[in-house]
């Protein structure tokens, strides 16, 4: 009934988008007389941004076309190089620097950027993929709406999400030698979320000396340990069992998506649980975006529309990857206490000797708190000091230290010299 719900509010939002649309056009027509009036004029702004608030988004495109790179702008050419049912690995080149002639080359570092599965798509972090581009070949965890990946692909948890990113870091140290130089090892930045299994993962592979094991480990706001400085995020998983979690939140598939029958928590209640966390600085946001349209600031509004375009671009992840997240991260706090089973095999955080691990953390960050992504730090007894770096972004929330100025200017020239110093 959940997932039915919410289709009849989504129908009934799409009808008030398209009849607010075009109320919007018929009040801004130079050929109506009311469109030169100031209530006019405002009355078509307001009908534009309720338009914008009710309309459904599916999937972004990355859209990233060009980068520059030392005052020369390059063409980026995006390719899907792996497939599979529950994501794909995404590659992003720039011409005349990763490709010359058409030939592949090795003087860049190569960055698998672990997005997020938390309900939102991997253009999320469009920005941090463009950024990354100036110094490296950037390689991206592409992962799939559950709804649309039929019941007969099987389950996908935890566990697997550690295998696809252990794949695909041996894919790309598979790929990053020529005839002329010797394979190079890659290096892993984890966004929120995924700094757990990418932590994981990077433990595993360091434990069997894998030639794939990531020169550096970025983390990103993740969830390492949400006993420090707990969040409204973190005292909402621990303030009920995880049987409130499988009988509240998660919903059946409906019949008309390629997924139908298959469990999920669905994307629109992670957003809406995310909204709700900040409800009076997102309707401040429509506020401001009215006021830009009212003062003919066009450039401030789109890029507000922009910012919404992608932020309630929304899929749904599978049951068994959500559940096992609540209860090993938030609940258990299995990493931390050293109990994290990957199939049956304890992960050793005190196995990773060679991968470097930088922390980075965003002072105003009300999803994962100050420490929580520092205690990766202290769990890895075993490397050396001079391989471990923190990072507090000031006066940065959780969307800021991956995305917009200051991860542009003041987070990213950090990751950039820690992956070259540890190359």
């Amino acid at each position: 009934m959940l997932y039915k719900a919410y289709e009849l509010q989504r129908s009934w939002l799409n009808s008030v988008s398209t009849v607010a649309s075009l109320s919007s056009e018929l009040l801004s027509s130079p050929s109506n007389p009311w469109s030169k009036t100031t209530i006019g004029a405002m009355s078509a702004n307001a009908f534009d941004v309720l338009a914008h608030s009710t309309a459904a988004y599916g999937k972004p495109a990355f859209g990233i076309t060009e980068v520059a790179i030392d005052g020369k702008t390059h063409s980026v050419i995006e390719s899907t190089v792996l497939n599979r049912p529950f994501g794909d690995l995404k590659r992003f080149r720039v011409e005349g620097v990763d490709i010359v002639d058409g030939e592949a080359t090795a003087r860049r570092p190569k960055l698998l950027i672990a997005a997020p599965m938390s309900g939102h798509f991997a253009t999320l972090l469009r920005g941090t993929v463009e950024r990354m581009l100036e110094s490296c070949e950037v390689y991206i965890t592409d992962w799939a709406d559950a709804k649309t990946v039929p019941v007969h692909e099987g389950s996908f948890d935890l566990d697997d999400y550690i295998d696809y990113l252990i794949e695909f870091l041996e894919y790309i140290a598979a790929q990053s030698g020529t005839e002329r130089t010797k394979p190079a090892r890659p290096h892993m930045m984890a966004v929120c979320q995924p700094s757990v299994p990418a932590f994981a993962a990077t433990a595993l592979l360091n434990q069997h000396d894998s030639p794939a094991s990531p020169d550096t480990l970025t983390m990103m706001g993740g969830p390492i340990d949400t006993r420090e400085s707990p969040t409204t995020v973190n005292d909402h998983a621990m303030n009920r069992p995880i049987e409130w979690f499988r009988q509240s939140v998660i919903a059946t598939v409906p019949m008309q998506y390629r997924g139908a029958g298959r469990k999920v928590y669905p994307g629109f209640m992670q957003l809406s649980a995310f909204m709700s966390m900040n409800l009076q600085s997102h309707m401040m946001s429509h506020y401001e975006m009215f006021k830009h349209l009212t003062l003919g600031d066009e450039e401030s509004a789109q890029a507000t529309k922009d910012f919404y375009d992608e932020y309630r671009a929304v899929c749904d992840m599978t049951a068994e990857f959500y559940l096992q997240t609540v209860e090993e991260v938030f609940q258990k706090h299995s990493i931390p206490n050293g109990e994290f089973r990957h199939k049956g095999e304890i992960v050793d955080l005190a196995g990773i000797t060679h991968t470097a691990l930088l922390a980075v953390e965003g002072e105003r960050d009300d999803i994962s708190g100050i420490g929580q992504t520092k205690a990766a730090l202290k769990l890895t007894p075993n490397l050396a000091e001079d391989k471990k770096k923190y990072l507090l972004a000031e006066g940065a929330g959780h969307y800021g230290i991956f995305n917009g100025s200051r991860w542009r200017t003041k987070v990213a020239p950090v990751v950039e010299e820690f992956i070259a110093a540890h190359s």
